[in-house]
């Protein structure tokens, strides 16, 4: 045990293999004074047991960086420290038993070309050759990444630990943390004991990688860290005489992972019907323990497994293993910077895959934490995108549930959790539902994101192609372009900022002008000191010392954070409403008609001109309408109290049927939002894109004299840009987009598209991403031959700026 001291610059909570990445990689960007604490001993909590599997590829771009950096990073690291990790680089094969497993790995291999991962497209033939033992009966195709690897999880941990050590770092095992100090939103302090003695370490920072208990430690520290624990299972087959070095093989169809280790073979699985567990916390004393085995609840798995790989029929099993992993709503792992604290750092929740993610996540946030900015974008595993509800226990039990299996479950486009839902409703959801809405789920908002013709069964039925709701969808956008569409957009956030600073503050934060009349409405965004986008938002004067911010339902605690943590000594108040105020969209060349007939007030351009807001009476209520679209079409947003919505929509509805409008979903609005080329926040535009390059430049008022992000704006105007958010439209109408294809420019891969969508207005697919032009005009750029990779098939696109449904920007403005 060594001696403890009484200060640290940070205290690591958790031993794991996250716990020791972290403190490895401070302790590489020169860090002193590093404490990590183990409450029993290093590895002990799950690492343990994990199967050791590390592939490159995930979702996103960035996420595959990141698994990318673990493989790299786990190769090197028994030279640099000693500790053999037992690392190989086997490869890995995914096999598809179905034509929709088969896109999805397809489109999945094209995108890991654009992303730099060298992977191939292998007939049932090829998997044979590479798998001999595998039963290619309903084998429609696979793909083989050479380069993935597996390693020992236990002895990788061991020495990321020495490498923090060998750095000065200070690891104590078998020290728990009992208290935590605070002091309004920052921590002091952490008391800790041991089984002889007890004490406190006062801290500038203090990370949570508590792993399975970071639900619980994330307490203590005053954050939320929604995770539960699921039991997981496998069994290792007794030594098989001849058996050679095999890739690792993934079976998803059949729920299943193989791994050959030492002459035995190991079979995971990922039920659909997971079983929770820990609900009444996790024991004192669990140190390497296994749950009770459940052959019944496994016993499918291994069938099919039997089948799948003969072998396993004349061999005996070894290990019938169950341990704990943890799960966190959404299948991705939390990272960064706790919303509800200043100097509380979360890297805990990894899903069953912390090992291949361990390296780059701990990577990621000691740059984080060192220089107090994201090295890259990580919204997908942000902490701050998880909302307040989502730590309630009973949600957790019940998501946990389907969020295991989800892992090698079919990722349809549009896919919906069907776990933990209703949680968050419009004041109009039961009005929607009785008219057909299909609903989906955002930030635990029931949201309706399409609406079923009548005698249609109104549910999703997915599919790679097109789905049920294709031409539902379509209907939709027809509506709003030809005529009305009325659609629901209460679950956007409402952030209402006012005090004496107000308009300072907001100058201070936005890009844009906050000096502008009262009821103006600016489109700006909020700035990192980079350039970089951290929020897209539209701010309402609605007085002399208040302002309306209006952000995406998915971001509205994120960018509230952001708004808190730069205010400063500037005095205001920030309050969210999103909950007070519903939300009615009305869109379409007929908008102005429809709300005439249910207003007294003027809409006319001489009185309520684009961008600008106005209170009125509608029926027999009252609510304030902003002129702004999101769909490029003559609209009006309607705000109402959440108490009038009601009737306000009863009475929208009515006089609507009668000039034929349509009720609409949110799939409707994001593809009229790509015919028109709006970006959206968290694909389009990130923290790591330029504002300029982004293309929003006209957002951004360089006049004002301080703002943040200003000093990066000017500079890039200087330098030139070297990429942009171009927009794409295939030539033929057949092929789907969705995103992450590739983006190919005279035959050469030069990105990826950040969003795709079909365009039923333009008759194909459309999307949009960014392309190096270092150097060039826009001419030049625009003039070269670019193509998509749809599943590993080249379709020619056009390109342009400006977007392809009415560029000049006129309908908005009638």
């Amino acid at each position: 045990m060594p001696v403890l001291p009484a200060s640290a610059r940070v205290v690591i909570i958790g031993g794991g293999v996250v716990g020791c990445s972290v403190a490895y990689h401070l302790a590489k960007l020169g860090w002193t004074d590093i404490v990590l604490l183990e409450r029993k001993q290093l590895t002990s909590g799950t690492t343990w047991h994990a199967a050791g599997l590390i592939a490159q590829l995930r979702a996103t771009a960035n996420m595959t960086k990141l698994a990318k950096y673990s493989q790299e990073l786990y190769g090197s690291l028994e030279a640099e420290t000693g500790v053999a990790t037992g690392f190989k680089r086997n490869g890995s094969i995914t096999v598809a038993l179905t034509q929709e497993r088969r896109e999805e790995i397809f489109r999945q291999a094209a995108m890991a070309r654009a992303f730099g991962v060298e992977v191939h497209e292998i007939s049932p033939a090829e998997i044979k050759s590479r798998y001999a033992h595998l039963n290619c009966d309903g084998v429609q195709a696979g793909v083989y990444l050479p380069l993935d690897g597996q390693g020992d999880p236990a002895n990788i941990a061991h020495a990321l630990a020495k490498g923090a050590r060998m750095r000065g770092a200070l690891i104590a095992e078998q020290t728990k943390v009992t208290y935590v100090h605070r002091n309004g939103r920052k921590v002091t302090a952490v008391d800790w004991e041991t089984a002889g003695d007890r004490g406190t370490i006062a801290c500038d920072m203090v990370v949570n990688c508590a792993g399975m208990w970071g639900h619980e430690v994330g307490k203590m520290m005053g954050s939320n860290v929604p995770l539960h624990a699921c039991e997981h299972f496998y069994i290792v087959t007794e030594n098989i005489p001849g058996l050679a070095q095999l890739p690792v093989l993934r079976v998803p169809d059949e729920c299943a992972y193989y791994k050959e280790d030492a002459g035995k073979i190991l079979l995971g699985a990922f039920e659909p019907n997971a079983k929770p567990w820990g609900m009444d916390g996790i024991p004192d004393d669990f140190e390497f323990d296994q749950l009770p085995e459940d052959f019944d609840h496994f016993e499918p798995i291994l069938a099919a497994a039997v089948n799948r790989l003969p072998l396993l029929a004349e061999t005996g099993i070894h290990t019938f293993f169950n341990g704990p992993e943890s799960f966190t709503p959404d299948d991705a792992y939390h990272l960064g910077q706790a919303p509800e604290m200043d100097n509380v750092w979360v890297a805990a929740g990894f899903n069953s895959i912390g090992i291949q993610s361990a390296g780059g996540a701990g990577m990621a946030l000691a740059q984080w934490m060192d220089t107090g900015a994201k090295p890259f974008d990580l919204g997908d595993v942000d902490i701050a995108r998880m909302q307040p509800f989502q730590g309630n226990k009973t949600y957790l039990f019940e998501r946990s549930k389907e969020t295991l299996g989800l892992l090698y479950a079919d990722h349809f486009p549009f896919r919906q959790k069907a776990t933990a839902r209703g949680i968050r409703r419009s004041p109009l959801h039961q009005h929607l539902l009785d008219q057909g809405a299909v609903m989906g789920e955002l930030a635990g908002w029931e949201r309706a994101n399409w609406f079923a013709n009548q005698g249609q069964t109104p549910v999703y039925e997915y599919s790679w192609k097109r789905q049920n709701f294709f031409g539902n969808v379509a209907a939709e956008l027809h509506a709003v372009r030809s005529n009305i569409g009325i659609y629901d957009m209460s679950s956007f956030g409402k952030i209402r900022v006012e005090g004496r600073d107000a308009m300072a503050f907001l100058n201070h934060i936005c890009g844009g002008q906050m000096d502008v009349a009262l009821s103006k409405i600016v489109y700006t965004q909020f700035l990192n000191h980079a350039g970089g986008i951290e929020a897209d938002v539209t701010v309402t004067r609605l007085s002399e010392m208040a302002y309306l911010v209006v952000t995406p339902a998915a971001t509205r605690l994120a960018d509230q954070v952001w708004m808190q943590r730069n205010i400063g000594d500037f005095n205001v108040v920030i309050t969210d409403v999103t909950a007070a105020q519903a939300v009615i969209a009305v869109m379409g060349p007929n908008a102005r008609k429809l709300l005439q007939t249910v207003s007294p007030n003027d809409f006319s351009n001489d009185t309520n001109p684009f961008g600008t807001a106005q209170d009125i009476e509608i029926g027999m209520g009252l609510a304030r309408v902003h002129r702004v679209t999101y769909v490029g079409e003559l609209g009006w947003e309607i705000y109402i109290s959440a108490d009038m919505a009601a009737h306000v929509f009863e009475t929208l509805f009515a006089a609507g049927l009668a000039m034929g409008a349509k009720l609409c979903g949110l799939h409707m609005m994001d593809a009229a939002r790509l015919e028109k080329g709006f970006r959206h926040f968290g694909h389009d535009i990130t923290c790591e894109d330029h504002v300029l390059e982004a293309g929003l430049g006209f957002a951004v008022k360089t006049e004002k004299p301080s703002f943040i992000g200003r000093d990066a704006v000017l500079r890039k105007r200087d330098a030139g840009l070297s990429r942009r958010l171009v927009q794409f439209m295939l030539t033929d109408p057949e092929p789907l987009l969705y995103h992450n294809e590739p983006v190919l420019r005279d035959g050469r891969p030069v990105g990826h598209l950040t969003s795709g969508g079909y365009g039923h207005s333009l008759g194909a697919a459309i999307g949009m991403g960014y392309v190096p032009c270092a150097g060039e005009t826009v001419d030049a750029l625009l003039g070269s031959t670019f193509e998509i990779d749809v599943m590993g098939t080249r379709v020619r696109a056009q390109a342009q700026l400006r977007p392809f449904y009415d560029p000049s920007g006129q309908r908005t403005k009638a």
